[in-house]
């Protein structure tokens, strides 16, 4: 069993943030009823591409986020559509949603609307700048570059001195994702003692607030405007990536002690004695003078050699993986972060593996990722005795796909 079996979740979300939530509760043993429109989730146009058996292209994209769901294509804008979709969620637990808050209203399943349907319902909201919101922001559409500039992070991602640089993966979207489980989880306990659903309502840009780390502090207490450094902690030195010969690697040395073994690695432990650079505080005030004599020490040797010397020394350091040595990892593999996912048509697909590694109930991949309505038929006879002439007369109609 997992950890939410028998917790069902009506999956009403597209793209990124509020399908990447649903896979970790779906992935945790959650029965997960992903509702899609007619033209299906906007993410199965997404690349890359796969042509499976039939010769049909399949988005890597929407495969990566959407494992171990089921999928029914419900027309909402029919008011028959809108009667099952009610009667799927008077049988749930927890609904999810990542549009903006006017479209749901105008659908008629804000969560003053799901409340009447479910009582206790958990309903949990994904947008750019939260629900409760101040008026002109509440229905602002927003990607997750928008919410990683909005935030701040981007103001302080990139090369030292250089343009404003979004983070590499959609890191607003993920963490919107993290955090709405987080927040969903605990709905749950709180129903659990109390038998009093609630709305969850999570912002992109709040969860990229949330993760600035010291930036508030630095200015809020010193004055500074954070920027970009690059690879650089701003507190903390040397704390940050070094090139070698051949690639980069990094060199996070934390406290004084490691300061001293780091020197001793690079044979120059004249380094350590240096009044400039004992401490921390001293090494963060005459970095500009420490990171280049260190830098050309560094790129004397290639990284597999640095590597060497290093695991030695008993220090923390990491070669900068390209992602093809990420998907080769022997340790990722161990862990089953790099997983094969057997994807009807096209075979065998390599996905990250759930990180969820619980002694007793771990994350784990079950099933596909589903095609457009694969379950329609399988979930409406289940869950609500529809039969077989029923379905069909409300494909006909464009009801149900």
């Amino acid at each position: 069993m997992g950890a939410l079996d028998g917790i069902k979740v009506i999956d009403l979300s597209h793209v990124l943030a509020a399908p990447f939530a649903t896979m970790i509760m779906a992935d945790l043993g959650a029965e997960v009823v992903k509702v899609e429109p007619p033209f299906g989730d906007d993410s199965r146009q997404f690349g890359p591409f796969v042509e499976d058996e039939a010769g049909e292209q399949q988005s890597g994209y929407f495969i990566s986020i959407n494992r171990n769901k089921k999928s029914i294509v419900l027309n909402l804008k029919e008011e028959k559509g809108k009667e099952i979709l009610r009667d799927l969620i008077s049988d749930a637990d927890v609904v999810v949603e990542n549009y903006r808050p006017t479209t749901m209203k105008k659908l008629g399943f804000s969560y003053e609307e799901m409340k009447k349907i479910k009582k206790d319902i958990i309903y949990c909201s994904i947008c750019g700048f939260g629900h409760d919101a101040l008026e002109e922001y509440a229905s602002k559409p927003a990607y997750d570059m928008v919410a990683q500039a909005y935030s701040g992070l981007m103001s302080i991602t990139g090369p030292e001195g250089g343009e404003p640089c979004r983070v590499g993966s959609s890191i607003g979207d993920i963490m919107a994702g993290h955090q709405a489980v987080i927040g969903i989880l605990s709905a749950l306990r709180h129903r659990d003692r109390t038998g009093k659903g609630q709305h969850v309502d999570m912002s992109m840009v709040d969860g990229l607030v949330s993760v600035l780390e010291n930036a508030i502090a630095r200015y809020t207490m010193e004055g500074e405007i954070p920027g970009p450094l690059g690879g650089a902690h701003p507190t903390i030195v040397p704390f940050q990536s070094f090139k070698t010969k051949d690639n980069y690697i990094v060199t996070p040395i934390g406290n004084d002690s490691l300061w001293k073994k780091f020197c001793d690695a690079l044979e120059m432990p004249e380094l350590a004695d240096d009044e400039r650079f004992k401490t921390n505080p001293l090494r963060a005030e005459n970095k500009d003078e420490l990171i280049p004599i260190l830098a050309k020490r560094i790129k004397e040797k290639n990284t597999a050699e640095w590597e060497e010397v290093f695991e030695e020394y008993g220090l923390p350091y990491s070669p900068v993986n390209t992602v093809d040595k990420v998907v080769e990892d022997d340790n990722l593999k161990y862990r089953d972060m790099i997983v094969d996912l057997e994807q009807p048509g096209i075979g065998k697909v390599k996905v990250a593996g759930s990180p969820f590694h619980l002694s007793e109930t771990p994350g784990e991949i079950k099933s596909h990722a589903p095609a457009k309505g694969e379950h329609t038929d399988s979930v409406l006879k289940g869950s609500l005795g529809l039969t077989d002439a029923q379905i069909k007369e409300m494909k006909s109609q464009g009801i149900i796909g």
